[in-house]
């Protein structure tokens, strides 16, 4: 080695350097790595979660790289119409303040069809959980919020559409001895319900549209997986790129802090 060093004129450290891999490099790898663990996740969303970890700042090399690795997504789009006034609904003020609820419905791999009862908080995003089973009546969505609720409480407003599971006795019966509202939106406008139109959007593209489910206990697996990482993982621009469960607890932080501000100034006079 050295006589091979002397005779082009190297330094001994210079033949022994190998390269370090570049910030680029770095990023790129673990771009890829997220665009595959979450295969609906655009530019915009992988950029705060690249953020969080400190691999890059500024969202125009996000951009350009994203871009450069072919990652792009395919979204078909669908020719606007002219749509009627929405309905004016009162919007959510707080946590547990309306819960937005729907059904949804899928295939097993063999073609047995099962149904998703799928529940969010208008306010925090927070999806609070989904029922899978083969047949949801009246009973079991009554049954799967007392359920849920033993951990957040019952929400002041429940918003449905007019499906019968909805505009039953059992329902209405049931959430008139819990003291909760139920709001119906208008008959063909699930505009009325923005909220959870959009997370049902969400779940098909992501979940359902992403897995093969073989059965219903793996279709309640996978599909309880990625409400976990909604919940926790999956950072929501309405919320100012925090996951649910970040604004959830920011929330209940900045309500602390200003319950002792009121406490103290009472004691103080």
């Amino acid at each position: 080695m050295r006589k091979v060093c002397r005779l082009i004129r190297l330094n001994r450290s210079t033949s022994q350097y190998q390269p370090a891999a570049s910030k680029d490099e770095k990023l790129t790898t673990r771009m890829k790595t997220l665009a595959y663990t979450h295969k609906r996740y655009g530019s915009r969303r992988l950029h705060v979660l690249l953020k969080k970890e400190g691999l890059v700042v500024n969202h125009k090399r996000t951009e350009r790289m994203y871009r450069e690795e072919g990652l792009s997504l395919r979204i078909s789009t669908r020719k606007k119409r002219a749509r009627p006034v929405r309905g004016i609904t009162c919007p959510a003020s707080g946590p547990q303040d309306v819960w937005s609820v729907d059904f949804m419905s899928d295939a097993l791999s063999y073609g047995r069809r099962f149904r998703i009862l799928t529940i969010i908080d208008d306010y925090t995003r927070w999806s609070p959980g989904m029922l899978v089973a083969r047949s949801i009546p009246s009973r079991k969505v009554t049954s799967f919020i007392d359920q849920i609720a033993l951990y957040r409480g019952y929400p002041r407003r429940i918003r449905v559409d007019n499906g019968p599971e909805f505009t039953s006795a059992t329902f209405h019966r049931w959430a008139e001895d819990r003291h909760i509202i139920i709001e119906h939106t208008h008959p063909g406008r699930p505009s009325d319900n923005a909220f959870i139109e959009s997370f049902n959007g969400k779940i098909r593209d992501e979940c359902l549209n992403e897995h093969w489910f073989l059965s219903i206990t793996d279709a309640q697996t996978k599909i309880e997986q990625w409400r976990n990482t909604y919940n926790e993982e999956r950072p929501h621009s309405s919320l100012n790129n925090l996951t649910p469960y970040e604004f959830i607890k920011e929330y209940d932080m900045k309500n602390a802090t200003q319950k002792l501000n009121l406490h103290v100034a009472h004691i103080m006079g």
